[in-house]
């Protein structure tokens, strides 16, 4: 038996109580504080906004150590703990534990396991703001505090390990993707022992248009609007997370099988023409991106363009204020190197390798991670899970 279940069979076996956070705490907004007033008065104590960074640091404080904060706007129900004097802005709430019943770390464990809930206290008007009626309402569980300070001390040092292992993994995982970068420019570096040529003088680009996120339907006809290409998909596909109506899809652009699908549009140059090599069969595309129709290898295109020269490249020509876009003139007269399909597939079954580890989250040192953070939520969620007593 544990350390642990010997306290709760000693001092609480049949249950804990829940009190609602307000009988426990006190919760008092943060006061606004400019960046402007911040930089007229620079000193010691950081400011917190409702994030894990300080917005910066000033000589006055309005929230003691050992107070809890809980976001009000922009990432509504992030939680914080602050252990050294601070000043809170009026993005978060400041609550401050009766030290005699709670410890203000084990309430803040246990809200952090609450987050997905706290998120829904949402008041929504003109800024969605975190609704503090039902934030002091909220039910906390009392265990005996030293049952509080072991939990707080198991979870502690669980929290450390896995930051030191998220944190290995983490450069291990850079490493390994400057590695593969590395080599993937090397085996796509060529001179003149193959030929050269424009991305136009192998194929043609087929724009997208008028599929909206608001056409998805659960089933129907595959498509992919440009901006899945950012955030959802790798380097290559055979499936989608997103279909149209079949009636929808007899109006829209399509792609077929071996096209390299390109987002046309971006924040930064960095993400502007993000390939996707597509290998399923014939879907719908959005506008703002493009269907890459060529001869060649298709996944080897699409290592192509995410390389460092490319990258090159679309800084040289890429233009945009508020978003990103590279003309498909010159997109078309991007030269490349085009080896034998032979060549091609070799390379590609090399990066291939380096891809998968890198970035899939299936498999390699990301999954890894991933695995970690959950393992740490599981324990951390039945650490804090407790009967209620009743009578």
């Amino acid at each position: 038996m544990s350390k642990l279940d010997e306290l709760i069979a000693e001092l609480c076996p049949d249950g804990v109580e829940y009190k609602a956070l307000e009988e426990i705490a006190s919760i008092e907004l943060g006061r606004r504080v400019t960046k402007a007033e911040i930089d007229r008065n620079p000193g010691q104590y950081p400011v917190w906004h409702g994030g894990e960074t300080p917005m910066g640091y000033i000589n006055k404080t309005n929230c003691p150590p050992y107070t809890v904060l809980v976001a009000n706007t922009g990432s509504i129900g992030y939680v914080n703990w602050i252990s050294i004097d601070s000043w809170c802005s009026d993005a978060a709430s400041m609550v401050i534990v009766k030290k005699d019943i709670l410890s203000s770390r084990f309430l803040y464990h246990f809200l952090k396991s609450k987050e997905f809930k706290i998120k829904k206290f949402r008041r929504i008007g003109g800024v969605p703001t975190l609704e503090l009626r039902k934030l002091r309402s909220f039910p906390i569980p009392i265990p005996p505090l030293p049952v509080q300070q072991e939990i707080v001390r198991i979870l502690d040092n669980f929290t450390e390990l896995t930051a030191e292992l998220t944190a290995e993994l983490t450069a291990e995982l850079t490493a390994r993707r400057k590695q593969y970068e590395y080599y993937r420019d090397l085996l796509l570096t060529f001179g003149d022992e193959v030929e050269w040529k424009t991305l136009g003088e192998i194929g043609k680009l087929i724009r997208g248009s008028g599929l909206l996120k608001s056409d998805f339907v659960e089933e129907g006809f595959p498509c992919i609007h440009y901006g899945q290409i950012h955030t959802y998909y790798g380097t290559s596909a055979t499936e989608t997370i997103s279909f149209v109506s079949v009636d929808k899809s007899k109006k829209l652009k399509k792609a077929k099988k071996g096209d390299v699908l390109i987002a046309g549009v971006s924040e930064n140059v960095e993400d502007v023409c993000k390939p996707l090599a597509w290998l399923g069969g014939d879907i719908c595309i959005s506008g703002d991106m493009f269907a890459f129709r060529h001869n060649q290898n298709t996944k080897y295109i699409t290592y192509l363009l995410q390389t460092t020269d490319f990258s090159r490249y679309k800084e040289k020509f890429a233009h945009g204020a508020k978003v990103t876009r590279l003309r498909q003139d010159k997109l078309l007269a991007y030269k490349i190197p085009v080896p034998p399909l032979e060549e091609q597939e070799r390379i590609v079954a090399i990066l291939d390798r380096f891809d998968a580890l890198c970035n899939d989250l299936t498999s390699g040192i990301p999954a890894e991670i991933e695995a970690r953070q959950k393992q740490y939520e599981y324990y951390r969620d039945k650490l804090l899970s407790f009967k209620e007593v009743t009578g």
